[in-house]
């Protein structure tokens, strides 16, 4: 693609990476939060039926986002994926298994009107909400502690970890982080979807608990982050324009190097602020009863949430615990600069088609859901 030179597709393709990450977090994030509220925030058959019906028109359209961003690693970083689908594979199977249980979930509570039935469904859609959430924030805690892995001369990748090997103090951390943004995030789109009521009673006081859960520990990783052993840095200037091979670069373990980025470019502290900000904003909407304050906080909370992940690790996506050497970085582990044009020039056509469709999707589903509809729709979930 002639516009643009390979430097800045890939540059282009890292912040493309994030913004699907961001949509996935800000669409399909708020169903896992309400799966993983279904069972306390809904006490009747009647109230939970109203909160699966909070998100029943939308939860499947919801999952582009996390095909887009699967196939996007698998498209414009090759090398990622390989790694990181390989060496997380237990964990992915983990994510899948749960996702699982949504569809079925959805599907198979309200084929039988046993109390017993419904409610074993009622608890497999919290399986289904809430390991996702916390799997993906385990994940993303040993990113940035850099992964077991390493690549030989023909560049093929050895993970040298295990499953429970994923679950150390910080990625724990960062995995109930991630539970309580996206709990946070489920029970602000309750308040906006659920008439006044007992479920809206509590998905705001359970929100309450989430915002607070999310500033401790979001607050808690950074002085991790600051004061623990995480960081990598490039020991050579990287060759922006260079061919993708992981092996060209020199990368060493630093302590606080995750924070270098925010000293080069002040502005973007920015990010850390919005996850802070947002998850303020959330509870002063809650405390305001004020919905749409609510949702906007615990959107713009999330996107900082994630936003801070990339921002500290750029240039690094997937480095290297055992060997530095190793690492992948936005410049030695894209496809082709090519490929990266071409996939530019389709996602510039149908991203917006996506963006149109989820918003359009939305207004002509909006209002809230009430007991009256679930008595004169029984049918439903």
């Amino acid at each position: 693609m002639a516009f643009f030179d390979y430097e800045t597709l890939r540059f282009i393709w890292w912040a493309l990476l994030g913004v699907l990450l961001i949509g996935f977090a800000l669409t399909d994030g708020y169903d896992l939060g309400v799966g993983a509220l279904l069972p306390f925030v809904g006490k009747t058959d009647v109230e939970r039926r109203m909160v699966i019906n909070s998100v029943g028109p939308h939860w499947e359209g919801h999952q582009v986002w996390f095909i887009l961003g699967g196939g996007a690693i698998f498209a414009a970083w090759p090398f990622v994926y390989a790694v990181s689908f390989s060496g997380f594979y237990l964990a992915m199977f983990v994510v899948l298994a749960a996702l699982i249980l949504r569809p079925v979930g959805f599907k198979y509570r309200s084929k039988h009107e046993d109390t017993a039935w419904r409610t074993r469904w009622d608890w497999a859609l919290f399986v289904g909400g809430l390991v996702p959430a916390l799997v993906f924030g385990v994940a993303v805690g040993n990113v940035l502690l850099g992964v077991p892995f390493r690549l030989d001369s023909d560049l093929r990748s050895f993970y040298e970890g295990s499953f429970f090997a994923l679950f150390t103090p910080f990625s724990l951390l960062c995995g109930l982080l991630s539970v309580a943004m996206l709990v946070l995030h489920g029970s602000a789109w309750l308040t906006i979807k659920v008439e006044p009521g007992p479920v809206h009673v509590r998905a705001r006081r359970f929100g309450t608990v989430a915002g607070l859960a999310s500033l401790l520990l979001f607050a808690a990783g950074g002085l991790f982050v600051a004061y623990g052993d995480l960081g990598y840095k490039l020991t050579a200037p990287a060759d922006h324009f260079g061919p993708s091979n992981p092996l060209r670069s020199e990368a060493v373990h630093t302590a606080g190097a995750w924070l270098a980025n925010y000293a080069a470019a002040p502005l973007t502290m920015l990010a850390p602020a919005a996850g802070f900000l947002g998850a303020l904003l959330a509870l002063l909407g809650i405390r305001l009863r004020s919905e749409g304050l609510a949702f906007s906080g615990s959107s713009l909370s999330a996107a900082g949430i994630i936003a801070t992940v990339g921002v500290s690790m750029f240039p690094f996506i997937l480095p290297s615990s055992i060997d530095p050497r190793s690492s992948l970085t936005v410049w030695n582990a894209s496809s082709t600069e090519s490929t990266l044009g071409v996939m530019l020039f389709v996602t510039v056509v149908f991203l917006p088609l996506i963006l149109i469709y989820t918003g359009w999707a939305l207004r002509v589903m909006r209002g809230r859901v009430t007991t009256q509809e679930m008595a004169t729709h029984p049918d439903r979930y």
